[in-house]
């Protein structure tokens, strides 16, 4: 009898009375990884005769996540099914399954196991970094190249150099500034301790953004650094961090030669909406182009040259001071 009780405990039966089980499924490999994403999902091969309710992927620290942990949602289809995982920390290694749900109970795929990208800047060892320190206590290592010296890393600072705060407007506040602001991409804070923070180019206008002794660059200024790195159509590559740590394959021609080491921080557009991170930089100049636009130098993940354009004044974007 006890037997009996244990075997018809595993199990219940449909209206048919054949047995219900937990769904089958597989985890798919993982693929994509950055810093703080991935991508993932799973096969369910067996709904366990009722359907599916929900499918993802679930992950943690800990050795066997489950769907109590972070967990994403993808559907209730048997087959195969594909998940954008996102909020990962950056150098830090998770365990991730698979998993499906049914009126039963709920079914994991296989453990995998994956580390996000380290955020570290890969600066140029073969050359030799200052620092300089903005208002907030902030440490930016700088580079001499030819007769300017640069910031080469991203601001990051959240006051003026007198001590006024930089206001962080909302997402529906953002594109009708015509004051300066600035913002984390994404609302991100992980995201701005390496990328730098994204400002709109009246923060530029105040003359207050960079340092004391520091300023940022004019067009003129810009177009100094990249005559001096033979042009705009190879000045790129000389610019750009190597490696695909924080710019996506191909970072073509990036070899950083000059030490600058530029990232790509994307941008955020003037009705608020963030884009193009590991894939764009984009870096404001203080020139302006008539009442609405301002000039700036964009690179690419997949191009050798540095753009020159203007843009509308509310969009956001990275900066780099350079040194009076």
């Amino acid at each position: 009898m006890l037997l009996f009780l244990v075997f018809t405990s595993s199990c219940k039966t449909d209206d048919n009375g054949n047995n219900i089980n937990i769904p089958r499924l597989t985890t798919t490999v993982i693929t994509d990884i950055t810093q703080t994403t991935a991508k993932s999902g799973g096969n369910i091969t067996s709904d366990g005769l009722a359907p599916v309710t929900a499918s993802g992927v679930c992950w943690s620290i800990g050795q066997t996540p489950t769907i109590s942990d972070n967990k994403t949602i993808d559907g209730t289809a048997t087959g195969s099914f594909t998940s954008n995982i996102s909020g990962l920390t950056a150098n830090t290694t998770y365990n991730l399954r698979a998993y499906a749900t049914n009126s039963y109970g709920t079914g994991y795929g296989s453990v995998m196991t994956f580390s996000t990208q380290n955020s570290t800047i890969v600066f140029n060892p073969d050359l030799t970094y200052g620092t300089m320190t903005d208002i907030d206590g902030n440490i930016y290592k700088t580079i001499t190249i030819g007769s300017q010296t640069w910031m080469a890393e991203n601001l990051k600072v959240t006051h003026y150099n007198d001590g006024t705060a930089i206001p962080y407007p909302t997402e529906s506040e953002w594109g009708n500034l015509t004051t300066g602001a600035l913002c984390n991409y994404e609302n991100s804070q992980i995201n701005s301790e390496t990328y730098g923070r994204l400002y709109n180019w009246h923060t530029v206008n105040t003359g207050k953004l960079c340092p004391t002794g520091w300023h940022v660059p004019s067009d003129v200024e810009w177009t100094t650094l990249t005559d001096y790195l033979d042009g705009i159509y190879n000045a790129g590559g000389k610019l750009k961090e190597i490696g695909t740590i924080h710019w996506e394959s191909p970072n073509e021609g990036a070899i950083n030669s000059s030490g600058f080491t530029a990232i790509p921080g994307g941008a955020r557009n003037f009705v608020g909406i963030f884009g193009s991170i590991g894939f764009f930089g984009g870096w404001w100049s203080s020139s302006e182009v008539g009442p609405d636009n301002a000039y700036g130098r964009s690179m690419d993940f997949d191009k050798i040259e540095v753009g020159r354009s203007s843009w509308p004044k509310q969009v956001g974007f990275s900066v780099r001071c350079v040194k009076d």
